[in-house]
């Protein structure tokens, strides 16, 4: 570690030992675990709150900064930078606690979510429903591209389409069965610019199925290719191949 960005941090024998002795100073209960293997130098913040992770973090090489990574359902739900070990300690602590998203973003400014991310952390069903709406938002805010309003519209109509996690791929909107990336697309959509018909896909770019002159039929075509084991969308990746 660069002992000029992170003096304190060599000085107390490396991250891990800085985090313990920083906490035990403000009396701040802190367990550190490995961190990710696939994140250089981290630590993580042991949490017993179900669902989550432990809050990955791991030093900047290039200039000093602490990075933090929470995450729920194989999903980043916050995500932040501090260039304070005291900071970090606090935000351990409060994720470590199971203190709600906002909550934490309110008490620690660095913190970084959204509405999508606080949604996925309280479960699969809320984070679906939050990415319909931006969908919905999407949508109102392209008037100058109706086919894609219309199949956004058509395709939350149907119940079985509505209850997996839709998401676009240039303009193309693909249905997943998990909620998490990388997703595990089930069929998808694409709308034409100028009243073109509607290409129903396996994928959100690859393996066409058919096409359909209005966006009713391209639902119908996809609802039919979609496998009957897929039911509601699942929180974090599902693991399947296909």
């Amino acid at each position: 570690m660069n002992s000029e960005f992170y003096p304190d941090v060599v000085e107390a024998g490396g991250l891990a030992a800085a985090l313990e002795q920083l906490a035990a100073g403000l009396g701040i209960p802190l367990i550190l675990v490995p961190g990710r293997k696939e994140i250089a130098d981290s630590i993580g913040i042991a949490t017993t709150a179900p669902g989550r992770e432990p809050l990955t973090v791991f030093p900047r090489t290039d200039t000093r900064g602490f990075q933090v990574i929470g995450r729920a359902g194989e999903v980043d739900i916050v995500t932040g930078e501090a260039r304070e070990l005291g900071d970090v300690v606090e935000a351990g602590a409060a994720w470590a606690a199971g203190t709600p998203v906002p909550r934490m973003r309110a008490a620690l400014p660095f913190l970084l979510f959204d509405q999508l991310a606080e949604a996925h952390e309280r479960g699969p069903e809320a984070a679906v429903a939050a990415q319909w709406d931006r969908l919905k938002e999407k949508a109102a805010d392209t008037p100058a591209f109706p086919e894609f309003g219309r199949l956004v519209e058509a395709a939350y109509e149907q119940p079985r389409l509505r209850e997996l996690f839709p998401f676009t791929s240039h303009w193309t909107v693909a249905f997943s069965s998990c909620t998490g990336r990388p997703y595990h697309d089930e069929v998808a959509i694409a709308p034409q610019y100028g009243g073109g018909p509607y290409i129903v896909l396996r994928h959100p770019n690859t393996g066409m199925i058919g096409e359909t002159p209005t966006v009713e039929d391209a639902v119908a075509l996809a609802l039919a290719h979609l496998p009957e084991s897929v039911g509601p969308a699942v929180a974090g990746f599902t693991g399947r191949s296909g």
